[in-house]
């Protein structure tokens, strides 16, 4: 399985993009910086998009990626919960502030949709997913990706601390875990569910607890600005833990 990281952050500056994950070439989780990573061409063979949640950072590239496959006479399909997919329609592809590409054209729109529900699985075209809940907004969802291989990946997606519940039912290769905000703005970060290295440390100390073992991790969704701060904490993290924990970057890729 081989994961690309075209958008790692949660803020678009020149050198850093929103999160988006490209799984294999033909499997995106969440759209932040898909459009402006890959080619006409790239985007035809995407066969699904798993959206998280419907917060802007997570689903910004939809409405370009609509009108290019429109363009192009191709389609895929967006996999979301009912509440990201209401806000997709309602918001951004709502007919006024962009076309409603889930009904154009016709006869075969560019975008189709199914409704996912945490806990329970689907099959997108060789791989397993598990949606899970998380501890973020109101629906929010990280997903487990598991090949016929037998590889994984867990990506939490935005998440706030608790994760006890959500570590029982998840059994990764490779961790992709939010840590937006560094130790000196934990509080904000405990009202807006969002995780800091400090937080990260105790959620670690859990999943090794209830798994028995810590899988590879991976840091994203980083608030650009906080970013150097982040990078000395999450290291003090790992020494704490004796385990490397990776920062995660646009263009990085990952094979297991």
């Amino acid at each position: 399985m081989n994961i690309r990281i075209l958008g790692a952050h949660n803020s678009e500056t020149k050198k850093t993009k929103y999160v988006s994950l490209l799984i294999d070439n033909i499997l995106a989780i969440d759209t932040g910086g898909l459009t402006s990573s890959l080619s006409f061409k790239q985007q035809q063979q995407l066969k699904a998009i798993l959206l998280t949640h419907k917060h802007y950072d997570h689903v910004r590239d939809i409405p370009s990626l609509a009108i290019n496959l429109f363009f192009e006479n191709s389609r895929t399909t967006i996999y979301a919960t009912k509440d990201t997919y209401q806000a997709i329609k309602e918001h951004l592809l709502n007919g006024v502030l962009y076309p409603n590409f889930f009904n154009i054209p016709e006869t075969n729109p560019a975008l189709t949709y199914t409704h996912v529900k945490p806990g329970i699985p689907i099959k997108i075209d060789q791989y397993s997913i598990l949606p899970v809940k998380m501890n973020h907004n109101e629906i929010t969802v990280g997903y487990q990706v598991t090949s016929y291989e037998g590889k994984s990946l867990f990506y939490t997606s935005d998440t706030g601390k608790g994760l006890t519940d959500c570590w029982k039912l998840v059994s990764p290769q490779l961790l992709f875990i939010e840590v937006t905000l560094s130790n000196s703005h934990q509080e904000f970060a405990l009202q807006t569910n969002h995780l800091t290295p400090q937080i990260l440390q105790t959620e670690l100390q859990n999943f090794q607890r209830i798994k028995g073992y810590l899988p590879q991790i991976i840091a994203i969704h980083m608030t650009p600005e906080q970013e150097k701060e982040i990078k000395v904490e999450l290291a003090q993290t790992a020494s704490d833990l004796n385990i490397s924990i990776e920062i995660a970057y646009e263009g990085m890729q990952i094979n297991i």
